[in-house]
């Protein structure tokens, strides 16, 4: 009788005992880690955590002093080409040539990866299909905004179709336009390839992810769901209560909460978000019109009934 192994059981990166130090600092200690076929994982951690560490020596990029990593059975140390052909990476700074146009980029980097001459033409077109700037593919580098630069280092990461990609921090430094449209990219290309990507954006990492890594001082933290991590301060002994309303309704609901033995009420300032509620709420809008402005509409409509009497008259 033959197992069945379903794909998201299928490991496609095992990270074992991987160390790494710089003079006295454990920049990684020995953390490990799997990853699943088909899914995006966040690689969440404080600046110095390691995040970036991890990522290049997963990548090949840098040699770990302890510890190995294995990309679909392939060792990074013993079967580096083999290994680095199933990955496609994109660091926090994308190494672009900025007087060089995308499509010109792309063919230098798709030589450098060892794509057939006759097969080039059409796997840069994918890419940049895939990743839209096909518009952009004649301009440039130099002229291109933050966003089509990432965009532009994502087509590199995808070249030749690599089961894996890893993204280091693919968010950084983008308008939250650009950050909408990055994440949708990201989305679209879990359904085909099995996504790492860091970043310090809690948000974007919960939206976009299925699984997420929290890594802190080189070691492993934490690694579940989204869904099943937000439950881990359950049973703390502190709980936020947000209360949204007018401000009558709010002050009352403190006040009931004050005759609660033992319970500490701050009032923390406004949001951004609380702002833009407040300043596009229906009162504000002209679906409900204050009683000052009601009045102005009486007498204006008054005297335009005058007006047209007088014109009768006439």
């Amino acid at each position: 009788m033959r197992a069945v192994c379903r794909k998201e059981d299928v490991k496609v990166i095992e990270v074992s005992e991987l160390t790494k130090r710089y003079g006295k600092n454990v920049a990684v200690d020995h953390l490990s880690f799997r990853v699943k076929k088909g899914q995006i994982y966040g690689f969440l951690g404080p600046n110095g955590a390691g995040k970036t560490t991890t990522m290049n020596m997963m990548t090949g990029y840098l040699a770990p002093e302890e510890g190995k990593v294995v990309i679909n059975g392939h060792d990074i140390s013993e079967e580096p080409v083999a290994a680095r052909k199933c990955i496609g990476y994109l660091p926090e700074i994308p190494p672009l040539y900025l007087d060089m146009t995308p499509f010109e980029y792309l063919q230098f980097a798709a030589e450098l990866k060892g794509v057939p001459k006759e097969k080039r033409t059409k796997e840069i077109e994918r890419v940049m299909e895939q990743t839209q700037i096909q518009d952009m593919q004649e301009r440039l580098i130099r002229h291109l905004s933050k966003g089509y630069r990432q965009r532009v280092g994502l087509a590199q990461a995808l070249l030749g179709d690599p089961e894996v990609l890893i993204l280091d921090e693919p968010m950084v430094g983008l308008d939250p336009k650009q950050i909408i449209e990055i994440r949708e990219l990201i989305h679209s290309l879990g359904k085909k390839h099995t996504v790492i990507l860091s970043s310090h954006i809690l948000s974007e990492i919960a939206s976009v992810c299925d699984h997420v890594l929290i890594i802190s001082h080189g070691k492993l933290a934490a690694s579940d769901t989204p869904e099943n991590l937000s439950h881990y301060m359950k049973n703390s002994d502190m709980m936020e209560l947000q209360i949204r309303g007018s401000r009558e309704a709010c002050e009352r609901a403190k006040e009931l909460l004050k005759k609660v033995k033992g319970l500490e009420i701050r009032t923390p300032a406004a949001s951004l978000e609380d702002v833009f509620l407040e300043l596009t709420s229906s009162d504000r809008t002209g679906t409900e019109d204050t009683e000052e402005e009601t009045e102005i509409e009486e007498e204006t409509a008054d005297m335009e009934e005058e007006g047209r009497e007088h014109e009768g008259d006439l």
